[in-house]
C-alpha cells in the first residue's frame, strides 16, 4: 500500500511562511491499495489539491472516501473536491454507523446556498452512501477495520490490512481522556499492535495538554508512548496544532529521535509533511 498525506494540519488551515515545511492544508490522506484501488481519509482543505491531480491524470473513475467524523477540518475541503463534479465518477463515502447522519447533514448544510455556491444534491457524481456497521469488512481484497476514539462528536479511527500490511489512521483522539474515555488505553494498543504505520493525532505538546483535557487530542507523548507499547514499525505524529511553526515540529521531532536513539527503539519516527509518500 501506498499513502500520501494532502493535509496534516488540525482545527483550521494555517497557511504562511512558518508551516511551508509540514503544510496548512487541514486533513486529507490518500491511501492506494495494491490494485490501484483509491480510498481517502477525511476531505479538509487537502482534498482540494488531490482532487485537481485525479482530474488531471483522468481518474480513477471511482473513488472510496472514508471519513472519520464531521468536524469542519475534516469535511470543509469536499465543496471544492473537483471529482464530485464528474458525472463519470462514483464517489463511496463510509462513515461509521452512529455518526453517518451527522455527516450527511454537515456535507449537506455546509453547500447550502446561503454558504456555498452549489448544493450538494446538485453534484454530478454518483455519490453512494455507506454505512459501517460490522468490524473487519472487505473493500476489494484489503480489511478494514474500526475503532471508536475518545473526541467531543465522536469519531473513529481505521485500520487497512493488505496482504500483512497495517495501516492505522487515529487522527482527533485524546488518549489520556479520563473523564471522557470511551475507549482505554489497551484498547488502542491492541488495535495497533506490529502496524506497520501508526499515523496518530499528536496535537498538543505536553505542557499544552494539561490546559486542554477533554477537546478530544493527545500530546506528542502520549502519542509516542502509544507507539512503542503496541511495537509499531513507524508513528506519523499527524492533525498539528494550527499554530505550530516548522521548527517548533523539528526541534520536538529531534527530541523523540533522541530518546529512541538512546533507549535503542527500533520504531522509526516522522511528522506528517504535506506531500510525503510512504509504502508498506
Amino acid at each position: 500500500m501506498n499513502l500520501k498525506f494532502w493535509g496534516t494540519r488540525g482545527s483550521i488551515p494555517s497557511p504562511g511562511k512558518n508551516t511551508i515545511k509540514y503544510g496548512g492544508n487541514t486533513t486529507c490522506v490518500e491511501v492506494s491499495l495494491n490494485d490501484n484501488t483509491m480510498v481517502i481519509f477525511d476531505s479538509g482543505t487537502g482534498i482540494k489539491n488531490l482532487g485537481q491531480k485525479i482530474i488531471k491524470n483522468g481518474g480513477p473513475k471511482e473513488i472510496h472516501l472514508f471519513f472519520t467524523h464531521s468536524h469542519w477540518d475534516h469535511v470543509q475541503g469536499f465543496p471544492l473536491f473537483l471529482p464530485a463534479y464528474s458525472d463519470d465518477v462514483t464517489i463511496h463515502i463510509y462513515c461509521c454507523e452512529p455518526i453517518l447522519d451527522q455527516l450527511k447533514k454537515a456535507l449537506t448544510i455546509q453547500m447550502d446556498d446561503r454558504f456555498f455556491p452549489v448544493r450538494f444534491d446538485q453534484l454530478d457524481a454518483i455519490i453512494v452512501f455507506h454505512k459501517v456497521v460490522e468490524n473487519d469488512f472487505l473493500l476489494n481484497n484489503a480489511t478494514f477495520s474500526y475503532i471508536r476514539n475518545n473526541h467531543p462528536g465522536m469519531a473513529f479511527g481505521f485500520k487497512a490490512i493488505q496482504d500483512s500490511k497495517k495501516i492505522v489512521f487515529i487522527t482527533d483522539n485524546e488518549l489520556a481522556a479520563n473523564g471522557m474515555s470511551i475507549t482505554p488505553w489497551n484498547e488502542f494498543v491492541e488495535f495497533c499492535k506490529d502496524a506497520d504505520l501508526l499515523i496518530h493525532d499528536a496535537h498538543y505538546f505536553s505542557d499544552e495538554i494539561i490546559k486542554t483535557e477533554g477537546w478530544g487530542h493527545s500530546s506528542c507523548q502520549q502519542a509516542f508512548n502509544l507507539g512503542v507499547e503496541a511495537n509499531v514499525k513507524q508513528l506519523v505524529f499527524f492533525h498539528h496544532e494550527p499554530d505550530r511553526s516548522d521548527e517548533q515540529i523539528i526541534s520536538m521531532l529531534k527530541k523523540y529521535q533522541k530518546k529512541i536513539k538512546k533507549d535503542k527503539l527500533v520504531m522509526k519516527l516522522d511528522a506528517a509533511i504535506e506531500g510525503s509518500k510512504y509504502s508498506v
